[in-house]
Formats: C-alpha cells, sequence, structure tokens
C-alpha cells in the first residue's frame, strides 16, 4: 500500500470542531468524486447525498439529534453537512430478489461512500464526523427523502479548528486469525 494512502488511513480523526471557513466548490466536488468512485454490490451505487450549506436546513436536521450527541453543534457550525442516504432494495438484490444473508447491502455500500469521503476529506485538508447516532427519520423528513430511500449518516466537513489525538487501537494479533476463528 502506498505510504500516502495509509498515512491518510491512520492520520484521518474524527473532527466535530470547525473553522467558520468556507469549503470551496471545487474541494467538495474532489469528496463527491471519492464517492462516486466508491466500490459498490454489483457496482448498483446505490448512494445518494444531499449537500446542506443553507443553515436554516442545517437547523432543522439538527432537531433530529439528541442533545447528548457529542456532534451535535457540528451540524450547524460545519460549513456543509453531507447527508448521506441510500437507495433501498438495489444492493444485494438481483432481480428484485435479495441475494445475501444480511438482506439489502445499502449499509456496507454507504459505509464505504462514508470512508472515502471521510479518507478525501482529510487529503484536502478538511475534518469530518460520521454520525449515526439522531433520529434518521426525522432527519429525512426535513430533508424531503422520498419513499424508497433512507437517510443513514451525516457527515458535518470543514476546516478543522481542532483535531484530537489518535485513540487507542488493538494490536493486529488481538483481532487477526489464522486459517479459523
Amino acid at each position: 500500500m502506498p505510504n500516502e494512502v495509509m498515512n491518510a488511513i491512520k492520520e484521518r480523526r474524527t473532527v466535530r470542531n470547525f473553522e467558520d471557513k468556507p469549503v470551496s466548490d471545487d474541494v467538495l466536488q474532489s469528496i463527491l468524486e471519492a464517492v462516486q468512485w466508491t466500490p459498490s454490490w454489483a457496482n448498483t451505487q446505490c448512494w445518494e447525498v444531499v449537500v446542506i450549506k443553507d443553515q436554516s436546513v442545517k437547523e432543522k436536521v439538527q432537531e433530529a439529534v439528541p442533545k447528548g450527541n457529542p456532534s451535535r453543534k457540528a451540524v450547524v457550525e460545519a460549513p456543509v453537512v453531507l447527508a448521506m442516504c441510500a437507495r433501498l432494495k438495489d444492493a444485494g438484490y438481483k432481480k428484485g430478489e435479495v441475494t445475501t444473508k444480511f438482506g439489502d447491502w445499502f449499509m456496507f455500500d454507504l459505509g464505504l461512500a462514508c470512508q472515502n469521503v471521510s479518507l478525501a476529506a482529510h487529503s484536502l485538508g478538511l475534518g469530518s464526523v460520521m454520525m449515526g447516532l439522531y433520529d434518521q427519520d426525522k432527519a429525512a423528513q426535513a430533508l424531503n427523502i422520498p419513499e424508497g430511500y433512507e437517510q443513514v449518516v451525516l457527515m458535518p466537513l470543514g476546516y478543522p479548528s481542532k483535531v484530537p489525538s489518535a485513540p487507542k487501537r488493538r494490536a493486529i494479533e488481538e483481532f487477526c486469525r489464522e486459517n479459523t476463528f
């Protein structure tokens, strides 16, 4: 693995504090290209992204986030919030029938897209946080997400004003098994 990729993986952090500085359209376009090139089940590309810049929309979405969520203020303070959504009954399906033990594969594909966003943002000097603890249905309502789609993750992003230190990681020997569990 090239050093720059491994460095990005190791150096990326969850950022919840942002400078009051806009993200340019060119930078945002690069991040959206990272979504575009995400691998997906049978190339279904089930993701849909709502780019939120309008402060009043961010405030409506923030209402879906519980007060105890440490990322709550990031929803309104970040210059951009990506609402990561998924088209249902596509990834993991063939001819309208689910083909995996785990059902709809959208969570896996969306996880890959979010990781690409996170790494692309980091490589461009931005910070991001992947939020899952909130009322997705309420956020979807605020964003007019249609039937047949799920609003899954909120990703505030912007230029970090504070970057946390690296959390402790498990040793490879603690999670890696050879040949059998």
